[in-house]
């Protein structure tokens, strides 16, 4: 008896091979059979047409503070993921002694962009060390699974305290004590070490993280603890705006520690338009450093990081003019009445063409698009703000104006500030083609008003698989970059693969039907606070641990998601 048999679907078993029609069966919330099945069942999931893949890993979230306080880690878990892993980027909130709490949430809400008020609503500090951090995430039940990273500010806040945030270099002792709580976490269950060496993370007051800058000898003790308490990996995040021009020289810094450690390294990385040869360099030191035995991935996503605006968003090009503050208040259907009011829309135009009233991110025409529904997330240069002025004789600001308005006051504006420096994904293509580029990065729960990529699993199957007009990329290529990839880059090998033993976490989905929609703000977190989130339709059914947590993209009642606690062996890959 299976507990359920997925029937007839076009079994894609991320691996990257060709996909075959078969059946999936499971019982006690594993796969425990492939093939052509007859045995009963108590529920067969019929995937005649269907693509069946396994659960989508997402290695880089944020979700850190969501999984305290929600059942449903969305938006992830309604894009066909199954598997997130927080603590990315070296910030989090565990470990933490109370007179640190608001340092902690000053960290998060200026580098995730999380707003301070949701944080220290949702936020229980039912914990201060990292093993009672994942005591308070385990004693929740989710949608989807939960794997951890231990991140550098915070343990280098709870060893160094003040000296932490004032960034100075860190003592023998402090080493050491960083290292004997490194290894805490890991034996805990954390699977492993996150830093960030980024300029671009900043707290909310414009400090740099505690991490920036902390010295070779400091790294490398850090990850020689988490190794002392098994199998561990090291995540870092760059901008290389620290590095300077010298990326050769920090590639190198990464080997030291991977070399020394005896630990993988993946670093999170996307290109800001500014560096367009950044991406080309940066893939060819990696592909050395592999050659020469050393484990440095790269973390990307498949498309341009961008900025949303929007009048419901964090940001839009209206905000500051006096005539729109007057209104501000009202909910939106109110205010896009009182918008659409020729006077009032003239008043507002003048005022943000009123000399250095537009900001630097609204005033980037050449740069700005309006994204659309379906969004349009590799516009052409003519679909620009800048473009479609001089197309039409209106003003910039007029047509941004009227972009947002539409769809009652839906309208979305996109700045696409990495990935994009050549005007379209050419130069993404290459670098996702990479043997060593993982596809994660989908930095769910963070940034939470003006960007969504945690859909990132829709658009890499919908648009890459099936609707780019350019280069496209095969799609068992694409499912084993979501699923095995992923899953094996942080030692999650019970996952990520249709086959016999393995986790079953599976999506069904009708791939002709497979759609994203725009984003859209919700008021949902703690304390009313707003994020984007973005649906998607074509997903007839997502399995974790065997039991449907969606179906049709609506949720169910099944909460099977856990804690996960470490690294997981799996069955051998024949």
């Amino acid at each position: 008896m299976y507990d359920v048999i997925v029937k007839g679907g076009q079994i894609y078993d991320g691996l990257g091979g060709d996909p075959f029609v078969g059946d999936v069966g499971v019982r006690d919330g594993k796969i425990v059979e492939v093939g052509r099945l007859s045995g009963p069942a108590r529920e067969t999931l019929d995937a005649d047409g269907l693509m069946v893949t396994p659960g989508f890993v997402d290695i880089h979230t944020h979700y850190d503070g969501q999984a305290t306080w929600a059942d449903r880690i969305s938006p992830s878990s309604t894009h066909g993921v199954t598997t997130v892993v927080t603590g990315n980027c070296g910030v989090g909130f565990a470990p933490c002694r109370p007179e640190d709490r608001t340092e902690l949430v000053r960290l998060m809400e200026g580098v995730e962009d999380i707003p301070g008020a949701v944080l220290t609503e949702g936020l229980s500090w039912d914990w201060e060390s990292f093993p009672d951090y994942l005591t308070a995430i385990e004693q929740r039940d989710h949608d989807i699974d939960i794997a951890t990273q231990l991140p550098h500010s915070a343990l280098r806040v709870y060893v160094m305290g003040e000296r932490a945030i004032r960034r100075e270099t860190a003592t023998a002792e402090d080493r050491a004590r960083m290292a004997e709580l490194a290894a805490q976490a890991v034996q805990a269950g954390a699977l492993g070490f996150t830093t960030s060496r980024s300029l671009l993370h900043k707290t909310k007051a414009g400090e740099s993280v505690p991490s920036l800058g902390a010295d070779e000898a400091e790294l490398t003790e850090i990850a020689l603890g988490a190794k002392r308490a098994g199998p561990a990996v090291l995540e870092l995040a760059t901008d290389f705006a620290f590095a300077g021009a010298d990326l050769p020289a920090e590639v190198q810094l990464y080997r030291r520690l991977a070399q020394a450690s005896g630990l993988p390294v993946s670093l999170a990385i996307a290109f800001m338009n500014e560096r367009p040869d950044l991406c080309q360099v940066l893939v060819r030191e990696v592909d050395a450093a592999n050659a020469a035995g050393v484990p440095i991935k790269l973390q990307t996503v498949g498309r341009s990081i961008g900025v949303l605006q929007g009048f419901d968003f964090s940001l839009h090009p209206f905000a500051n003019c006096p005539s729109y503050k007057e209104h501000a208040h009202l909910p939106l259907q109110a205010r896009v009445r009182v918008l659409a009011n020729p006077e009032v829309r003239g008043r507002i135009i003048a005022e943000a063409q009123a000399p250095g009233q537009p900001s630097r991110i609204s005033s980037r025409f050449a740069e700005l698009y309006p994204l659309g529904d379906p969004p349009n997330y590799e516009p052409r240069p003519q679909d620009s703000i800048a473009g479609r002025a001089a197309a039409s004789g209106q003003s910039p600001e007029a047509i941004m104006y009227d972009i947002l308005m539409e769809g009652g006051g839906h309208g979305v504006l996109y700045l696409p500030f990495t990935n994009y420096s050549t005007g379209d994904f050419s130069g993404l293509a290459e670098l996702m083609r990479s043997k060593n580029t993982l596809l994660g990065l989908g930095d769910g729960g963070a940034h939470v008003g003006v960007i969504c990529d945690a859909s990132q699993p829709t658009f890499l199957l919908s648009y890459w698989g099936r609707d780019r007009s350019a280069e496209r990329l095969p799609l068992p290529f694409l499912i084993q970059g979501l699923t095995a990839n992923n899953a094996k880059a942080v030692g999650l090998n019970d996952r990520g693969r249709i086959a016999p033993g393995c986790k079953a976490d599976l999506n069904l989905i009708d791939f002709e039907a497979l759609r994203l929609r725009a984003p859209r703000a919700v008021f949902d977190l703690p304390a009313g606070g707003r994020r984007l989130t973005q649906d998607a339709e074509g997903y007839v059914a997502t399995l974790v641990s065997g039991q449907a947590t969606y179906r049709n993209g609506e949720a169910t009642d099944a909460l099977p998601g856990r804690l996960v606690r470490g690294a997981k062996a799996g069955p051998a890959v024949s």
